[in-house]
């Protein structure tokens, strides 16, 4: 099961209590204080897994505590330490504050640790309370407490680039067309119901992530459909892709304008991400979707060039509109060139 977001209680461990002690053998018969320090209490870490994908792990439990030390003994002995506790998560988990939504770390490297909570220190055993004025210190240190907080665990998948689109639009034909992501697909709205990610070849040696999310529906940012809760899945990518169902009752152009009021509504950061255009399903009724293609680029202003389909596109170094077909596999390859090119301008922009 597809779980991206939990809320959970952690804890790191509390430090063992010293030990109050006196030297006792043979022949010795007041001997000094030889009680021992606590032992540390474990830490609680976050590791990332590449090879996880879900927090469906932190489902079932609601409270995650990391051992406590032991206590000191006699003749200074040191208690031992709590265990770590490890919690491994996907790459792309975000932690937060769950009281204050404060973001207190963002996972995103595969293979880091973090120390989350560290444990509560040992306490002293009392031979370190022996002075010249106290020579049978009949007291210890307890150990410190742990450190506990209530947090909020949300994955964020970690794309290049993240289709965004109506519901039954052909965004999962789409990507199951150009990588080997197999999402569900059928004849009905709301098919996807999960984000899915899907690794895109381009040539032998290159390749990007590309990211599907549920289909967006107008009035998503106000609850409607499955809302915008699956929106946080591309707020990582630095392409957005629109996929534009050229044989839909709403025209394209109206989608594209819906779907950037919904966006925006979400988040105004996601709303100014680089952004591209695929117009889907062009083969279903070629005749229909020149005409709604021609529509798109009039309502938006835009002087369009014409293939050798005389379907009409547009492309420059910033975006493309391309019109596709996932079945037959018309522009595909020009697409995932294109939408490749602007991921590695994004990437150099940052770089600079």
């Amino acid at each position: 099961m597809f779980i991206d977001r939990v809320e959970i209680a952690v804890a790191s461990g509390k430090g063992g209590a010293g030990c109050v002690s006196f030297r006792r053998e043979k022949f010795i018969v007041n001997g000094g204080p030889d009680g021992g320090d606590g032992g540390r209490g474990g830490d609680l870490i976050f590791e990332v897994d590449p090879n996880a994908d879900t927090l469906s792990r932190y489902r079932g439990k609601r409270v995650y505590q990391a051992p406590n030390g032991e206590a000191g003994g006699s003749r200074n002995k040191t208690g031992a330490s709590g265990e770590d506790l490890i919690l491994k998560v996907p790459p792309g988990v975000q932690v937060f504050d769950k009281e204050t939504d404060e973001l207190l770390l963002d996972l995103t490297d595969s293979g880091a640790s973090v120390v989350f909570l560290k444990g509560g220190r040992g306490g002293q055993g009392n031979v370190h309370f022996k002075s010249p004025t106290n020579q049978r210190p009949t007291y210890a240190q307890p150990g410190l407490s742990g450190v506990t907080r209530e947090i909020r665990l949300e994955l964020k998948l970690i794309a290049d680039a993240g289709l965004a689109g109506f519901p039954n639009v052909g965004k999962s034909t789409f990507i199951s067309a150009v990588s080997h992501a197999k999402p569900e697909i059928a004849d009905y709205a709301f098919t996807t119901l999960t984000p899915h990610l899907g690794v895109v070849q381009v040539g032998d040696y290159k390749s990007f992530t590309l990211a599907d999310i549920p289909g967006i529906i107008e009035g998503a940012s106000d609850g409607r459909g499955l809302g915008v809760e699956f929106l946080r899945h591309i707020e990582r990518t630095r392409i957005l892709l629109f996929v534009l169902d050229t044989q839909s009752e709403i025209t394209p152009s109206d989608q594209y304008e819906k779907l950037l009021v919904e966006l925006k509504r979400y988040s105004e950061t996601l709303f100014t991400r680089s952004k591209a255009i695929v117009f889907s399903r062009i083969d279903a009724d070629p005749a229909s979707a020149k005409d709604k293609i021609d529509d798109f680029f009039k309502t938006q202003k835009i002087k369009p060039q014409k293939d050798g389909e005389g379907f009409s596109y547009y492309d420059d170094e910033k975006t493309f509109a391309l019109p596709i077909s996932s079945v037959s596999g018309y522009n595909l390859k020009e697409a995932i060139y294109k939408l490749n090119k602007l991921i590695d301008r994004e990437k150099n922009a940052n770089r600079g």
